[in-house]
This record gives C-alpha cells, structure tokens and sequence, in this order.
C-alpha cells in the first residue's frame, strides 16, 4: 500500500500502481468525470499514470489551471486530428495550450484556410469528440521518432525533434493523428463537449521572420455548453472594452504607417492620462527619497556588452547604428539599468548613503515581430516607471518588502483586484540563458522568496521566466476578458554591479559591492494603460479622467454664462469643456454621456440667474444644483477620497 497526501491535508492508502482516474473514481465517480489531470508532487501528468510511491497529488480540474491546459492541448491535438482528416498532407508546427483556449500552427500546403473552412474544422471536432477516442502516450527512442515523422514527411515536427534529447521522447495518439508531444492530455475525446474555432492569423515558423508563414487557427472549448455560451457572451462585452476600439473613440492614441509599425503616438488626452499617473507617482517617489534621473534614448554597444544585453537581449534590440565620423556603435536604448549603474559610478559611496534610489521614466525600443504587435500592449517603443535600488546586502529585505507595498497601493487606488504575484527563477535546465554564479543566483533567489513571505504575500513559482541577470517577483494582472500581463516586477541583481564594479566604502573603510533591485510599479506606461482602459471601459477614475467635467449649455444665448463658469474651473485646476455646439440639450447630453466625461454640467436661465450649475453624474444622472464654488470644492474632495487610500 501507499500513502497519498491531498492539498487539504488529508492522507489516504491506495494499492500501488493506482492511477490518478482510479483515485478520483474511488473517492468519488462523479469527481472521476471532472479531473482532467494529475499532479504528483507538483509535476503535471496524465490522469493514467501510475503512482507507485507515497506522494502528494493534487486531482486538477477545470477551476485548476493544470486541469484547464491538459483539457485545451487535448483540444489542440484534436483540431489537428480534424485538419489532417480534412486535407490530408498538413504539415504541424506547435500547438500549445493558452491563457484561453488553444491555437495550432499548421502549413496546409497550397490549401488557403478560409473562414468557411473554420466552420468545417469544428464540425469535424465535434464528430471526432464525439467517438470517445482514447488518448494514449507512448515513449519512444529519438530514432522511432525520427523515422515516423521523416516517412510523413513533416519537417516541422523533425526539426522539434532534432532538439531534444534521446530517452525523452513521447508520442501520443487518438484515431488515426499522432503526435510529438509530452503532455499531459485527457484520457479521452469524449470529455470535450463544446467547441468553437475562434479565428486565423499567421506566425512565421519559430517566431523568424526568416523563416515561413504558417496558418494559426486559435479555437476553445469546454466540458459544457452551456459554459461554452458565457463565454461567448462575456467575449462580445470584452469587445466593446477593447483599448484599441476606445483609444480611438475617446482620441487617447493613435499609430501611423508613416511613422512605422508598433510606435504610438500618444493624442493630448492619452499624454494627460500619462502624465497624471506620471506625476502622482513622481511625487510618492520624492517623499520616499528616490532621485530623479534622466538618460538618452541610445547608448554605445560596449555598454551593452558589459551589461549582457548585447549578448542575452540583441535578437530583441533593434541593430546597432554605426557612426561614419567615429566609427562607434549605438544601439537604441533596451534597458535603462546600464546607465543608472554608470550615473552611480560617476560618484564614490559611503555605506552611509546607501540606499541610492534612482527613478526615471525612461523610453526604451525592442523590436517586437510585427505579427506580436497589439494595440499598446506590444509595442516597439514604451516608457518604463523605471528605478533602481543600489543597497548594502542588510538592507535588501527592507528595500523589496518596502517597493511590495508600494505596487500594492497603487493597485488598490486604480482597483486592480485581480492579480497574482510569481516568483520567476532561473530555467535548470538551461543556465546558457543567464549571466553571473550559481552562488549570486541561491542568494538572489532565497532574498525574494523570504520577502515576499515575510509580507504574508501569496504566491507561485513559475522557473524559466527570470531576466537574465537576476530572479524577480512579477506582478500577473488580469484584464477585462482574463488575460494576464505583466505590469510591475522587482528583480534581485547581484550580477551587474559584479559588471560595471560598483562599488561603496563601508564603515571598515573597504571597497564593497551593493546589490541592485531593478523595479517598476507601471511596469509599461503604454501596457499599463491599455490594461486600466479595458478594466475601466474607458470610465477613469475621477483623479485620472483628462477632462473632469463638460458644460452645456440649453442654448446660444447662455454661452457667455458657460465661459465664465469654464474660467471658475480652469482657475480652480479643474479641467472643463465647453460644448457650444447648436444642438438639442437632449442631443448633446447623449453625445457626452458616449465621450466617458465624469460630470456634465448643464447651464440655462434659472443657472445663470443664481451661479448655478445643474450636475449630472455621467452613467448616474442628476445630481441636483450647485453654486460653481462648491462644485470646484466637490471635485477636489472626490479625487482626494480616491487616492488617499
């Protein structure tokens, strides 16, 4: 017999070489139909594995992100299996499961896949589910493999194949598809119940613009239908949030062909929404002893070189710019850290001055593949709320656990609820993607881990996501349809003040090396607004709406009226339109309830008469009537309840 730990606590006996299906089955038949996956101390298997020591396992469901993704890549090898049945002779890329859903990369051939053929590849899926397929797993040797996918001819698979090692190698097989693959996947088709194919983009091969264009099919599914049609449902709301569709109706930001692909340009209400949170947090960050640093857009490569950006980054940079007069190279600007470490080293450091706290809101430039660009979230060129700590290592603990609470406010002001903090270390299995010792990365690694513990925070771990000079504790934020970007990150770096020697006299007047926490808070201001446009529909919080308020006047003749009260405002830092167009107040009240304008501010005779104002809420209507003072004092006193959390 052996023992099986559950999350809970609980502790239960089972014969050996039980499989995770025959536990829930014996626990419950009911729960046997709702696990799609098995986790045995914390690795994700199918629900056939056989558990043949005491082990903690975790029966995953589809409230489980593990459950989710082995119901989704299931779901992918059976659209494949539906495309292949359809035009024999498709060649396979990847097809992974995502944040919602799931895509496969194909290459049809000389078949151009059409929406109509969209509606085709679902019907045969729902054909295909519907004959309880079993899916099975097979480990085979590198050369089986190889043989299998040279006779069918996919050289995609082959050239996936050629990377991985011999002993590692697994197939898995329903019907008649097979496919290189590790899993974990469902048991059977015939859990998947409702399917929709979402839609078509292309991706070159590998993500190389070198390389071919392959056909993406995104598609979704789920173990009802009826959850399948929430779904739906709550996709078309998500639509009508989307920042690119409001970006343009409320004139925040804008991309021209003509000054290239991924580069916004940001419209006076967009540049008020920016500096607002630009300011705000500036003036946190003085009150809490950061100094304020500039930087240029570009730098030399020997910069970068020493950095490692060159080296771990260039793929991600765009191509250096050669001087013809000098002969030197620049890059654009990837990072800011380089030259906050070189505006630390422009002066000596006692220990008595540390910590150093270095914030800029700094423009940075990635070259993004341009089928990644989206909207303001994939951009070639963004601002980071970024700054640096340079910190003796007794201080570090007090340093990261001070810039958590600091993320955390910030997300409470803006009603950012839905967020998960990760711990992102080093991938083990492959050390060639970072710089610096085992030894700095132990240290760096157990600092964020013991801090974030310290601050009761709850997290996950997720290896292979840390930057390449240190682990860091990103923060996951959720947007209106689920999906998570990261926004604000504190890194832990013991590796560039080893490159750029930095160094500070301690109190035995010796030379010592600070470490470096690297952190934003917004993260990308551009990211970072196209999140709080789709969390808020385009409704900012009063504090942050570029105009507080719009009046209207009933008609021509009470404009005079309505300039005096917009000069009140004005004066009062209350910024106010005007809309003196010669239409029905019913028309214009409508029209402005559409452009998300906090307060409308309605002007007629018994208005002008008394220093009135007639306030109506946008999206609650009337407020009642007030003096043009007290409105000036209303505003001020909403905005400061909104931020004084």
């Amino acid at each position: 017999m052996i023992k099986i730990t559950f999350p809970d606590g609980s502790v239960k006996e089972f014969v050996e070489g039980i499989t995770g299906l025959e536990i829930a089955s014996q626990i419950s038949p009911q729960l046997a139909k709702e696990v799609y996956s098995i986790s045995v101390n914390g690795e994700t298997f199918d629900l056939t594995r056989s558990i043949n020591s005491n082990a903690k396992i975790k029966l995953n469901k589809w409230d489980d992100e593990e459950g989710r993704h082995a119901f989704w890549h299931s779901s992918a090898h059976l659209m494949a299996e539906a495309i292949e049945q359809l035009w024999p002779g498709t060649k396979f890329g990847i097809g992974p499961a995502i944040e919602n859903g799931f895509y496969y990369d194909i290459d049809p051939g000389d078949h151009i896949i059409t929406d109509e053929d969209l509606i085709a590849i679902e019907e045969k899926m729902k054909e295909l589910a519907s004959q309880n397929q079993i899916i099975t797993r097979k480990e085979v040797s590198k050369k089986e493999a190889m043989d299998f996918f040279t006779k069918k001819g996919d050289e995609y698979k082959l050239e996936l194949l050629s990377e991985l090692e011999d002993g590692t190698i697994s197939l898995y097989t329903q019907g008649t598809f097979v496919d290189l693959c590790r899993g974990p996947h469902l048991p059977s088709t015939a859990l998947i119940k409702a399917i929709k194919i979402l839609n078509i983009a292309g991706a070159y091969w590998r993500g190389d613009e070198k390389r071919k264009m392959l056909t993406r099919i995104y598609g979704i599914t789920f173990p009802k239908q009826k959850m399948l049609e929430d779904y739906l449902i709550f996709l078309e709301e998500a639509k009508k949030r989307d920042h690119r569709k409001i970006g343009r109706e409320l004139e925040l930001f804008t991309f021209s062909p003509r000054v290239g692909m991924g580069l916004p340009l940001w419209m006076p209400k967009g540049t008020e929404i920016r500096n607002t949170l630009i300011n705000f947090l500036t003036g946190i960050l003085k009150k809490r002893g950061y100094k304020i640093v500039t930087t240029p857009h570009i730098g030399s490569v020997n910069l970068y070189k020493i950095s490692g950006h060159y080296e771990k980054y260039g793929a991600s940079s765009f191509k250096p710019i050669m001087t013809p007069q000098e002969g030197e190279e620049f890059m654009l600007k990837p990072m800011n850290c380089p030259h906050h470490c070189e505006i630390y080293n422009a002066t000596p450091h006692s220990y008595k001055d540390l910590p150093i706290r270095m914030a800029e809101f700094g423009t940075v430039y990635r070259y993004e593949q341009s089928g990644e660009l989206h909207g303001l979230t994939r951009v070639r060129s963004f601002t980071q709320d970024d700054a640096h700590h340079f910190c003796r290592p007794d201080q570090l603990r007090d340093e990261f656990k001070d810039i958590i609470d600091l993320i955390l406010y910030m997300y409470r002001i803006l009603n950012f609820k839905e967020f998960t903090a990760q711990v992102s270390l080093r991938d083990p299995n492959d050390r060639e993607k970072y710089i610096g010792s085992d030894e700095n990365w132990a240290r760096a690694e157990k600092d964020i881990i013991e801090a974030a513990t310290e601050k009761n925070l709850e997290t996950i771990v997720v290896p292979g996501e840390a930057a390449f000079y240190g682990p860091k504790l990103d923060f996951m934020v959720k947007d209106a349809i689920g999906r998570k970007w990261q926004l604000g990150t504190i890194q832990v770096d013991y590796n560039l003040p080893e490159r750029f020697d930095l160094t500070y006299t301690g109190s035995d007047n010796q030379k010592h090396r600070p470490v470096m926490i690297h952190r934003t808070i917004f993260g990308s201001m551009e990211r970072f607004v196209a999140v709080l446009i789709e969390n808020t529909a385009g409704k900012f919080p009063l504090w942050l709406a570029p105009e507080k308020a719009i009046i209207i006047p009933i008609s021509e003749k009470y404009n005079d009226y309505a300039k005096k009260v917009l000069e009140l405002l004005n004066n009062s830092d209350i910024c106010t339109l005007i809309d003196e167009r010669n239409e029905k107040i019913g028309k214009k009240i409508r029209d402005n309830e559409l452009k998300r304008i906090p307060y409308l501010l309605i002007v007629g005779e018994k208005e002008e008469k008394n220093g009135l104002v007639s306030v109506r809420r946008q999206g609650e209507g009337d407020k009642g009537l007030m003096r043009v003072e007290e409105f000036a004092q209303f505003i001020k006193d909403e905005i400061k309840k909104e931020i004084d959390i």
